[in-house]
């Protein structure tokens, strides 16, 4: 049975780059007291950001099941007794994904590859080929997972919360200005809630640099923003929310964000009479 009040915490750091062992252990340090239902971390958190050229981002590459990263996390996930959401440069084959998974204290998990490349990840990583997809974490609680620059598109966020997500989890390594405010009219607008994980300080690689914006938020589903945390510190917040507010698509009491949709008519280019 899917509990009324589920807890969740957005964890806030700055990875090391291409230094994963020293990464897991700062997560570790970070993470050992808190106590939550999910736990959601940012985007390639096990690797750094910032490669000069495919070749450095091989070498922290890792394979699901049997990589180290997943391995550490499989065993916090059980230690913490939550489910843990976390982004990873993932190996399958020759392909390597900006992936992030989800693990939960029962074993099970679930892998998204990010659908929509930003920047220099497009010379970099192959395109994600899971598509968007809803899973369950602890507790039955259905989940969406998407990666940064998904938010730009406002499909990534609807087709998880059309196929029942009621937490869409997005850990991210944000440099634009604009998607910490963006996320409240995609919670809004599907009447979710959504959990934006970004990292914080700078990475510098040879001629490469990038600045994040911090700023991790947890996200009601009427676009209230439940939590929010600095630009430059690394730190958790935590906050308690009830799951079934997000299978209530109620508007007004004539209106509902699902049922009023008019889907024929956002597919074609109509021509004005």
């Amino acid at each position: 049975m899917e509990k009324e009040v589920y807890r969740i915490a957005v964890v806030q750091l700055q990875p090391s780059l291409m230094q994963t062992d020293k990464n897991l252990h700062q997560i570790d340090q970070l993470c050992s007291g808190i106590r939550a239902d999910l736990i959601v971390l940012p985007e390639l958190i096990t690797s750094g950001y910032v490669f000069q050229n495919k070749s450095e981002l091989q070498q922290v590459s890792e394979p699901v099941p049997k990589g180290i990263s997943f391995q550490f996390f499989n065993n916090l996930s059980h230690r913490l007794n939550a489910s843990i959401v976390y982004g990873f440069p993932e190996k399958d084959n020759d392909k390597i994904y900006n992936s992030s998974a989800i693990i939960n204290p029962d074993g099970s998990y679930f892998v998204y590859r990010k659908t929509h490349l930003f920047y220099r990840e497009k010379q970099l990583f192959d395109l994600g080929d899971t598509g968007l997809f809803v899973c369950k974490a602890k507790d039955g609680v259905n989940i969406g997972m998407m990666i940064c620059f998904d938010w730009q598109f406002p499909e990534s966020a609807r087709v998880l919360s059309l196929n029942g997500a009621q937490i869409i989890c997005h850990p991210s390594n944000l440099v634009l200005p604009w998607c910490q405010q963006a996320m409240l009219t995609r919670s809004l607008e599907n009447r979710v809630y959504s959990v934006t994980a970004n990292r914080i300080g700078y990475e510098e690689n040879g001629e490469f640099r990038l600045t994040f914006t911090g700023q991790s938020q947890i996200v009601s589903t009427k676009g209230e923003i439940l939590c929010r945390l600095s630009t430059d510190t690394e730190e958790i917040g935590i906050i308690d929310i009830e799951p079934k507010f997000a299978l209530d698509k109620t508007v007004t009491d004539f209106n509902d964000a699902f049922t009023d949709r008019r889907p024929s008519f956002y597919t074609d280019i109509v021509s004005p009479k």
